[in-house]
């Protein structure tokens, strides 16, 4: 059986972690960049919605791709590609220029974000598989939420090609490691245009989504009708040839479970977190700094908790470490709901802190759940599955806590109702690895009597 290899894991970790940083860095970097390329808002915006389309739109064709093409060159390619974009970003001549860059770059990054989970699958034996996949599922957050931070930071110090020029020496090293790590084996063949339909249709059902939902608090709830645009996309897209493997994966048994976890858990805690920062500055008054070092409680105590899951996942199981996981997460979401004017910022930090413990105890063991009861063929495919449903999930969470914190009306009001739907949506996800878990001991208790 072959060593383990710890360092390709740290490696793939950190690819997660610049594909992550990249979709939330730039955001603090808009009104500079703005006044850079003396470029309207609506236009600047665009370097953000140009990176996010094509992670969506392409994650689940890559996979596709990826699984009949060696992992190595594949890997290589996404880590060139990533870092050559972030480069001609750093030193684009023009807003069409860095726009354009960052569609590349998220290409890239969907590529990155289906190979890696087959990567780590195969990095090491399999009673080690849940606290490696804790490594990457706690790296991609923290640079998520670490991204407004640290893109101030280089901003102040070295000016907004910083935050894309940081991503070249990074990927460097994770190339250096790929190349020493990662067996050889299988060649890499260009997309055709199967490709194409596909990932238009993904990229439109997904627009217009998220669109619905971010326009609908701002300009009239009636523009949620325009989500109903993504249901004949989507269908259109399930018919497709090219799509039929990844629904049959999806359909088979016990797949479906932890993926519905991840997109409604994921949902309600980014909804949750989205809601905290205008709960504290609009409710209690704080300061920029009090709100960040509270809100920052979440991802602390993910990254403490997600190794202890990793290591229970290997012990007693993912399905049981992914349900206990998303237990904790509801409970502190719903400890959050009846947040007042009386409460002290602390009181929002530690319950945050708690649902944070249980995102590090679900993301890791939830995602080794998903990658073994993946087809060997399959696994790149798999790994883009769970990539969708978590990408959709940081976008869905903040616009499903928005819609009711408008209608609410007060800020007080509003936020408590958006944090009661947000710990509403992470129940349902609950149930579903619930019942994951509930499947997979019958099953096992089948098995048992039957020999």
């Amino acid at each position: 059986m072959p060593d383990n290899r710890w360092w390709l894991v740290i490696a793939t970790g950190l690819a997660v972690f610049m594909v992550a940083l990249d979709s939330s860095i730039v955001t603090v970097a808009l009104p500079t960049i703005g006044a850079h390329f003396r470029s309207p808002a609506a236009v600047t915006e665009w370097t953000i919605l140009g990176y996010l389309l094509p992670m969506v739109a392409l994650v689940l064709p890559a996979g596709r791709w990826l699984d009949q093409n060696g992992r190595r060159p594949a890997f290589l390619l996404a880590i060139a590609g990533f870092a050559a974009s972030s480069a001609v970003a750093a030193f684009a001549p023009g807003i069409a220029w860095l726009i354009a860059a960052r569609v590349v770059q998220g290409a890239f990054g969907a590529l990155l974000t289906a190979v890696v989970p087959a990567l780590v699958t195969a990095a090491v034996r399999p009673e080690f598989r849940g606290r490696a996949m804790s490594v990457v599922t706690t790296l991609g957050p923290i640079g998520a939420v670490t991204g407004p931070a640290a893109g101030g930071l280089l901003i102040a110090a070295v000016g907004w090609p910083a935050i894309f020029l940081v991503n070249v020496p990074v990927s460097i090293a994770v190339m250096a490691v790929g190349i020493r790590s990662i067996q050889p084996g299988g060649g890499l063949g260009w997309p055709d245009a199967r490709w194409l339909t596909p990932s238009i249709l993904l990229a439109g059902a997904c627009a217009a989504l998220l669109g619905a939902l971010t326009l609908a608090p701002a300009r009239g709830m009636i523009w949620l009708a325009a989500a109903l645009v993504s249901v004949p996309l989507v269908v259109a897209w399930g018919r497709l040839p090219s799509s039929r493997p990844v629904v049959a994966l999806v359909r088979a048994p016990g797949m479906a479970p932890p993926l519905v976890a991840i997109l409604l858990s994921i949902a309600g805690l980014s909804g949750a977190v989205f809601i905290a920062p205008f709960y504290l500055e609009q409710v209690l008054h704080t300061g920029s700094a009090v709100t960040g070092l509270v809100v920052l409680a979440q991802p602390l105590a993910m990254a403490v908790a997600s190794p202890f899951g990793g290591y229970l996942a290997d012990r007693w199981g993912g399905h049981r470490t992914a349900a206990i996981g998303t237990l904790a997460m509801l409970a502190g979401l719903a400890l959050m709901a009846p947040l007042g004017a009386g409460w002290h910022p602390l009181d929002l930090a530690w319950r945050l802190a708690v649902a944070g413990v249980g995102t590090g105890l679900f993301a890791g063991p939830n995602m080794t759940v998903a990658m073994a009861l993946a087809p060997r063929h399959l696994l790149a495919t798999t790994g883009a599955a769970t990539g969708l449903a978590r990408s959709l999930a940081f976008g869905l969470g903040p616009a499903l806590a928005t819609i009711p914190w408008t209608l609410a009306g007060s800020a007080e009001t509003g936020v408590r109702v958006a944090v009661t739907v947000a710990a509403g949506v992470a129940a349902l996800g609950a149930i579903a690895s619930i019942a994951a878990w509930a499947r997979r001991t019958h099953v096992e208790v089948a098995i048992a009597r039957a020999a």
